[in-house]
């Protein structure tokens, strides 16, 4: 009950939010740009729009002179996007316990009502494909009269808070701190996964709207609540209206993914026939009862390799694709400037299983894995004691997997070797599966995005032909990008993005996005103009995009 008071407490907040945000309403148009205040009326927070950044805008290259009006409004309101931000993480939005998730729904709603989008809806999406109930999705449709059309993604869930003692602030707080190199970052639940980077764009787009009255691109938004539930409310959601997506031509997103099944394992006396079959019994029982918990223990130990590394599941490699020659090229450039000691310590972590650079980015961007996400049962009271002998066990474990290992087959292969090894009483409930999906950079939208990174001081990157599973910048992990790569859907459209910014401790404690940039790494109010320069280039009116001659595919030699 107080947990569900806590999340009730932040209602008023989307009200609050819209009410602080100048020039842009529904029906109003958002203003003009003789009309934009050209500074902040709210909180003064003192946040230095450059902070201490090394890299510059080549200005030279920004040729609409709106966008240089929307970087000036940008500066002079940061303070109020950053708490924009403040009050987005004071809402909880924990998909895994419900916590704050309908509120958080209509909170987004409001966000593209006051952007000025002409339809927004929260969808009850109903009763998923692996049988629990979805949470809902928002979706929105800002038509502006342009000639693109771009759909945004956006996830508004986050994680639990699992370990609230090591926080350095409180969770839901979004307090501002010192964390070298970075005299301001917010710390906060969702701060970098993913709440940081979305109000980051929202503040842009409402920032073009404040300046000019219209955005350079029509919008179609699709927000999902459960993303860290394996995405299974947006898949009812998108492959059921497939028709609010017609006219769209790309994605705003984060390019290719690997693939991710997600299940539960369950050993009980009640299927096992032995011990506990009805509930917990007292501890000094082991003497003479069968305990559920080690069978559970010594089943797992047979599914992995001593050290946990290698999966010994038959077949489990069976359908795995080598990477191409051009996805090895990127990994060995990229692992010449890799500094193995710093990553590790960004992670968090003592070191990767590797100690060689271009082996861990093999590893960590097209390798697979079985996880053991958590193991829960019987006597879970830190400190104390307290003889149990729990009746059933049940771990969670994520499986990442690539091309062209399928979820289905992954389970199909557990069940058949759990049943080998004598555990057929051992259930397997599947939470969720998110296929991998391939996309390439040989489009008009991911070339703008490069040259817009180009703009901004990044590295400039070869587009290609060539399809692959890593996201955009070579990074890996998994998101639903599979419902816009023409698989359970019909929707198959350019996906990629540019972004500035930084974060960390996504998942962990202490989750951080930087405010105030420093060195090479911009802050939000870079982050924004960013956003705000990659929308008017890919929509024409910002100059010709420099031509870019993509690799053809199946070739090889990346940079």
């Amino acid at each position: 009950m107080m947990r569900k008071a806590k999340s009730l407490m932040w209602m008023p907040l989307a009200i609050g939010l819209a009410a602080s945000l100048a020039g842009c309403g529904k029906g109003g148009g958002g203003g003009n740009a003789t009309t934009a205040s050209a500074e902040s009326t709210g909180p003064k927070l003192g946040i230095r729009p450059y902070g201490d950044e090394t890299t510059k805008i080549d200005m030279s290259k920004i040729k609409n002179p709106d966008i240089k009006k929307v970087f000036d409004y940008i500066d002079g309101h940061i303070d109020d996007h950053v708490v924009n931000l403040q009050k987005w993480i004071q809402q909880p939005s924990i998909s895994n316990t419900g916590e704050g998730i309908q509120e958080s729904a209509e909170m987004v709603k409001g966000f593209w009502d006051q952007l000025g989008c002409q339809k927004t809806q929260v969808y009850d999406v109903g009763k998923t494909k692996w049988g629990q109930q979805g949470n809902p999705v928002v979706y929105a449709k800002c038509d502006e009269g342009a000639d693109k059309t771009l759909v945004v993604y956006w996830m508004y869930d986050t994680m639990p808070v699992t370990q609230p003692d090591l926080w350095k602030a409180p969770p839901f707080e979004g307090r501002l701190v010192e964390q070298a190199p970075y005299k301001k970052v917010l710390i906060g639940r969702g701060a970098t996964n993913s709440k940081g980077p979305q109000m980051t764009m929202w503040n842009a787009l409402m920032s073009i709207k404040a300046v000019t009255g219209k955005l350079p691109v029509n919008l179609i938004v699709v927000a999902e609540g459960d993303e860290e539930r394996m995405s299974m409310g947006y898949n009812k959601f998108v492959t059921t209206h497939q028709d609010l997506f017609k006219g769209a031509d790309a994605m705003w997103g984060g390019g290719g993914s690997e693939g991710c099944v997600f299940v539960e394992l369950k050993t009980s006396g009640k299927s096992w026939g032995r011990g506990p079959v009805y509930s917990d019994i007292h501890g000094g029982n082991k003497r003479s009862v069968d305990a559920p918990a080690w069978r559970h223990i010594q089943m797992l130990s047979k599914l992995v390799s001593e050290d946990g590394n290698k999966v010994l599941i038959p077949g489990f490699y069976d359908n795995i694709v080598p990477p191409t020659a051009e996805e090895e090229a990127t990994l060995r450039k990229t692992a010449e400037t890799y500094d193995l000691k710093r990553a590790a310590q960004n992670l968090g972590v003592a070191r990767f299983i590797s100690d060689d650079p271009y082996t861990q980015l093999k590893m960590a961007r097209l390798g697979t894995s079985m996880n053991l996400d958590g193991i829960w049962g019987g006597n879970m009271f830190a400190g104390g004691s307290g003889a149990i002998l729990p009746n059933q066990i049940i771990s969670k474990h994520n499986f990442r997997y690539v091309p062209n290992m399928t979820g289905p087959d992954i389970v199909n292969k557990l069940r058949k070797y759990l049943d080998q090894l004598g555990y057929k009483d051992v259930e397997i409930n599947v939470v969720g599966d998110v296929p991998w999906a391939k996309r390439n950079t040989d489009n008009d939208f991911a070339k703008s995005n490069a040259y817009t990174g180009e703009i901004f001081g990044m590295s400039a990157k070869p587009t290609s032909a060539n399809d692959s599973i890593m996201l955009a910048g070579g990074g890996g992990g998994y998101w639903p990008a599979y419902l816009f790569s023409g698989q359970e859907t019909n929707i198959d459209i350019p996906i990629s993005a540019v972004r500035g910014g930084g974060g960390g401790n996504s998942h962990a404690a202490n989750e951080w996005f930087v405010i105030e940039g420093a060195g090479k790494t911009m802050g939000m109010a870079g982050a924004e103009k960013i956003i705000v320069t990659a929308l008017y280039n890919w929509a024409g009116l910002n100059g010709p995009i420099p031509t870019r001659t993509a690799k053809p595919a199946g070739a090889g030699g990346g940079e």
